[in-house]
């Protein structure tokens, strides 16, 4: 079902049941899964493959060139899975070699108005992105965070899984799993207690995540001591360990 107004390059690849608005462009390389439905006036460029079942509104554009200096109009892609919502005017960059030369985004992604999603960042399944929240390059966002509105992210920063940033958050450094946080310079505000049961953690999990949350950072101590005394007191299980590695990891350093 493709508008007549609509420019779909024959070389693009449109599997069954897709839907494209009316003055929607979509380039040759471009392939789209089952079921997507395109809006009007839509840009998709570059080698850019979207899943089945995806809904894109009107204005919004993806897969265009990154806005990175460095980019020399090398071949690289963007890569979308299936259930993902992109609302209108959003934009999406692809990869640069740089970066390993792809932008990803998972399955069951809600991406509101306005947001965007820089060359190089790799989203997982069920993130949410409030209007006009702003990914800097080679960004990652673990699996159901949330970015509220008008927050923005420094290159090459992670945020971790289950995590929820505030609205109109400067986020400088790794934003660690399960938390809450927010500020102009982001600031840690204990777990995200809501969210962890929205999302069925048990009493126990959210107990153990709570204790360790103390001790990494609300104790005197440091973080190789912090570690060591969450193993002595026994706080194991595989989000404690998720929330230990993502710490111990980071390149960037945790906002505390």
């Amino acid at each position: 079902m493709i508008h007549p107004t609509a420019i779909v390059d024959p070389r693009a690849e449109l599997a069954e049941e897709v839907e494209v608005g009316p003055y929607s462009i979509i380039d040759e390389h471009v392939t789209i899964g089952k079921g997507t439905v395109i809006g009007s006036h839509v840009v998709i460029q570059g080698r850019t493959t979207i899943g089945n079942d995806c809904k894109i509104f009107q204005f919004a554009s993806i897969g265009t060139v990154p806005q990175s200096l460095k980019y020399k109009r090398e071949d690289t892609q963007v890569i979308m899975g299936d259930g993902n919502i992109i609302r209108e005017y959003v934009t999406i960059h692809r990869g640069t070699l740089q970066g390993g030369g792809k932008t990803s985004l998972g399955s069951n992604n809600f991406i509101m108005a306005y947001s965007h999603i820089a060359h190089d960042c790799h989203l997982s399944n069920g993130v949410i992105m409030a209007n006009a929240a702003t990914l800097a390059g080679h960004i990652e966002i673990e699996d159901y965070a949330i970015i509220g509105g008008l927050t923005a992210i420094h290159q090459y920063v992670r945020v971790g899984a289950y995590a929820i940033l505030g609205g109109a958050t400067g986020v400088p450094m790794d934003i660690p799993p399960y938390v809450c946080a927010a500020g102009n310079r982001a600031r840690l505000y204990g777990l995200n207690i809501v969210g962890l049961k929205r999302h069925g953690f048990s009493p126990e999990t959210i107990r153990k995540l709570k204790k360790t949350y103390r001790i990494i950072f609300r104790s005197a101590l440091n973080l190789k001591e912090a570690v060591a005394q969450v193993k002595k007191e026994g706080l194991d299980g595989p989000e404690v360990e998720h929330l230990i590695q993502f710490i111990t990891s980071s390149q960037r350093g945790i906002c505390r």
